[in-house]
């Protein structure tokens, strides 16, 4: 299994990084790892967690994955907590922070054994964020990885949180403006895509007309499209006016697809707006996918001559890494973790404003060739930084170092 799945790989990133990875594996062999999030489907965690567990497992490390339940006030609360990570002003209320404390509560019990055993625990964002002081045995190290923007948190809710989080044997960040006074190690470590998936894999080209037909795209008026859940941060409306406005000198087609996640309960009144704001527009495509829509959304993102992430926060976003592994140029917000990946004037452009979006939008159709200057620079970038062995490599060295009280050295090269 372990030559089959890595070697797949070795098609994609040179041959030494399989090496690599093998190398760094050595001393982890048999180690049990544990990842808790909130969510098996929908979102960024799960995406990577579906494809990293097997490539960790296929090591020779014994890796497994499982999520936090709760009720819908649970979710409600750890919502409000990452809408005030993110900067909001409002956090929840003592109710719902007593419904998330005896969620953890009842999930470490039901969890207790596994996570007490585990030689490392890796613990995803506030969902489960309580784990740590509500499991007295512990023999392992434990990770706190934060996926979003906290940059600028509301202070009252990070304060609740730390607590939490500060006994923590290490945290990981996406970008060091994320990270946050903890009296522990602190690691930067970018997410990634898998481009085996069957949302970032290469589809046949009738696999994207096929796609087209079915939501009635014409083929020939260009697409600018927004793959992202219907999320206030991810300012769907605020694409929907940039579109109106390049839309007045270019004709247009704008697809916003989404979905929502079980965690998120904001998505169904956030897409209520959305649909309202599009006004029964003709050329506005407002696609509602299931969790599992992987290939649909890979082929809208092939089939679409510019892609927008107009984030007004961001904790990285995968959907602008998986549209630059497609070579298509991205419009993203100044914001968070597009940041690293649009470099400006050169993979893409970051806007502030629908104006903004709106005058690049224009500017890439109406030059073809920088367009396709950018999608390849925005591929190669995405190669050599990007890519889910990276991130292996990344978990790896993490946990050597956090376990090596032997000294010594790995030798990742012959």
């Amino acid at each position: 299994m372990e030559t089959d799945l890595l070697k797949r790989y070795e098609d994609i990133v040179n041959p030494h990084v399989v090496k690599q990875l093998r190398r760094l594996a050595e001393p982890l062999r048999g180690k049990k790892i544990v990842h808790i999030n909130s969510t098996k489907e929908g979102g960024g965690v799960a995406e990577i967690l579906h494809k990293m567990i097997p490539l960790m497992n296929s090591l020779g490390l014994e890796a497994s994955w499982e999520i936090i339940e709760g009720n819908p006030d649970f979710y409600k609360c750890t919502k409000t907590f990452h809408n005030a990570l993110q900067g909001l002003s409002e956090g929840p209320g003592e109710d719902l922070l007593r419904v998330y404390e005896e969620t953890n509560k009842k999930a470490a019990k039901k969890f207790g054994g596994l996570l007490g055993d585990a030689d490392f625990v890796f613990i995803h964002d506030p969902q489960p964020a309580a784990f740590f002081n509500m499991i007295p045995k512990k023999k392992g190290k434990w990770i706190w990885r934060c996926h979003i923007d906290v940059s600028k948190p509301n202070r009252s809710v990070w304060r609740y949180m730390r607590k939490w989080v500060s006994d923590y044997h290490a945290s990981i960040f996406s970008l060091p403006d994320f990270a946050l006074p903890l009296p522990h190690r602190q690691y930067i470590i970018p997410p990634s895509i898998d481009p085996l998936s069957d949302k970032n894999k290469e589809i046949p080209a009738e696999d994207i007309i096929e796609v087209m037909n079915k939501f009635n795209v014409d083929p020939v008026k260009p697409i600018i499209l927004q793959v992202s859940r219907f999320d206030k941060f991810k300012d769907p409306i605020g694409v929907i006016n940039s579109y109106r406005i390049a839309s007045k000198q270019v004709p247009l087609q704008l697809i916003l697809a989404g979905g929502g996640a079980s965690d998120d309960p904001e998505g169904a009144e956030i897409l209520k707006q959305v649909k309202l704001a599009a006004e029964d527009d003709p050329n506005i495509f407002i696609l509602d996918l299931p969790p599992d829509a992987h290939l649909t959304i890979n082929a809208l993102q092939r089939a679409a001559d510019i892609v927008l992430q107009k984030s007004i926060k961001e904790g990285f976003g995968l959907t602008v890494t998986e549209a630059m592994w497609k070579r298509k140029p991205v419009i993203g917000g100044d914001a968070g973790g597009i940041r690293l990946q649009v470099i400006n004037h050169y993979t893409g452009f970051l806007v502030r404003s629908p104006e903004g979006a709106a005058l690049r939008i224009r500017y890439l159709l109406h030059h073809r060739d920088k367009l396709q200057e950018m999608g390849n620079r925005a591929h190669r970038l995405v190669t050599e930084n990007f890519l889910l062995t990276r991130h292996l490599r990344d978990y790896l060295s993490l946990m050597i170092s956090l376990n090596n009280d032997q000294k010594g050295s790995i030798r990742l090269y012959e």
